[in-house]
């Protein structure tokens, strides 16, 4: 997340592969608010998004009890 932070404040653009990782190590840590930040980031900055993103956001917010956030993923993910 802090390598992130470093490239937007360098001016460095973020894409799919590097929020998709960093929703991954969100994932990883047990961050699953951090991995929707991310997600909704990415929105916000017309970053596009795959299955693999939504895989790993889906995945963080399971490994928090988060069953109800991980549904309204995948309803989103569908359409």
């Amino acid at each position: 997340l802090a390598l992130l932070s470093r490239m937007a404040k360098d001016s460095i653009e973020t894409d799919t592969i590097t929020c998709s990782a960093a929703i991954s190590a969100c994932e990883k840590g047990g961050q699953w608010g951090e991995a929707l930040a991310l997600l909704s980031r990415m929105a916000k900055d017309s970053v596009e998004t795959n299955t693999i993103t939504y895989n790993a956001a889906i995945s963080a917010c399971e490994k928090g009890g988060e069953w109800g956030e991980a549904l309204a993923l995948l309803s989103r993910m569908a359409k």
